[in-house]
């Protein structure tokens, strides 16, 4: 069935039946519900070539990463993608990932000059991000997963991270701890940059102290939470609770307390942040680990969705949410031991 057809057995104009496959708000939601009933009865789907034409849009949304730090072997960048890919199909649009090969801000100039893509998702920004600024001359509509500093306004989906942290150290502090360790991203990354705010600021409010010598940030890795979970208890006065910036952090230092003789909830306690990934259950470990949790996947999902409705006309400066984040208390944080 083509859409000529289609637009006849609902009885609506082809110009219509386009407008509500395709998003624009202008169609009321109950001829959009059943238009596009229709056309999953029918199985009718557009010609991408004559829909671009007809609506100037090109029925996809854009991830572009550095070559240097290849997101897609980052299992929590690949779940926050496939979130992405799921709305993406849900309305009939693509996703294009590129590799910036040295150039980034190449890349970014020649999709906005091509319209390959209808909006730009931003992941891990960082504090002083330049690519805002820069899409925003160019007139492509953006979304960012996470915020920055800059003073700019732009479309974001963002998670409180500075209040999980907050909320996390507090609880270490009431269980007794007071030596408390932060396994971090570097700190050129804002999500990290508001955790160690976090962190810091649970520690002073009680009068205690966050030295620098307890805070480490390295990319998220089982292998960094380990040699930075190491360095840690070689200290003259260690941690007896480490925080961590990701589950792959705190299998890191899970090893690191395995070699220097410390159990996990008996001697040494341990939160992280879950993103909610599929292939690492926090309660099947053993012990089953407290984090703060947020959905990556669920995240993508939304960006996606913002992404979408500014393509089709929506006010950008109205697309600004931050999440809270729970926190999922479990066996891996205890007092300290006598």
């Amino acid at each position: 069935m083509n859409l000529k057809e289609l637009s006849q057995h609902l009885g609506l104009s082809q110009t219509t039946v386009s407008r509500a496959l395709n998003g624009f708000p202008e169609v009321g939601e109950a001829t959009r519900k059943r238009v596009l009933e229709a056309a999953e009865t029918f199985q009718y789907r557009p010609n991408a070539s004559a829909r671009k034409l007809a609506t100037g849009r090109a029925g996809a949304i854009g991830i572009v990463f550095s070559s240097e730090r290849n997101m897609l072997l980052d299992p929590i960048f690949t779940d926050f993608l496939a979130g992405v890919a799921t709305q993406c199909s849900r309305s009939d649009n693509d996703v294009l990932v590129s590799s910036a090969q040295g150039d980034e801000a190449g890349t970014y100039r020649r999709l906005a000059r091509v319209r390959s893509v209808d909006a730009l998702l931003l992941s891990s920004p960082t504090i002083d991000d330049p690519r805002i600024a820069m899409l925003q001359r160019l007139g492509m509509p953006l979304v960012v997963h996470g915020r920055t500093q800059t003073g700019l306004n732009y479309p974001y989906l963002d998670i409180d991270n500075e209040g999980a942290f907050h909320k996390a150290t507090t609880l270490l502090i009431d269980l007794g701890h007071r030596r408390i360790g932060l396994l971090n991203e570097n700190l050129r990354f804002t999500f990290a940059t508001h955790r160690s705010q976090g962190w810091r600021r649970a520690l002073t409010a009680r009068g205690l102290a966050a030295p620098p010598e307890l805070e480490g940030g390295a990319r998220m890795t089982e292998e960094n939470g380990y040699r930075m979970a190491r360095g840690l208890f070689e200290l003259s006065d260690p941690p007896t609770a480490l925080l961590c910036s990701s589950i792959f952090l705190a299998l890191g230092a899970m090893r690191a307390a395995r070699e220097t003789g410390r159990i996990v909830g008996k001697n040494l306690s341990l939160i992280a942040h879950d993103d909610g990934l599929d292939a690492i259950r926090p309660e099947t470990l053993t012990p089953a680990l407290t984090t703060t949790f947020s959905s990556i996947h669920a995240a993508g999902v939304r960006v996606a969705e913002i992404a979408m409705a500014l393509a089709n006309g929506a006010d950008p400066t109205a697309a600004a949410e931050i999440w809270p984040v729970d926190l999922v208390f479990r066996g891996s944080t205890v007092p300290p031991a006598p």
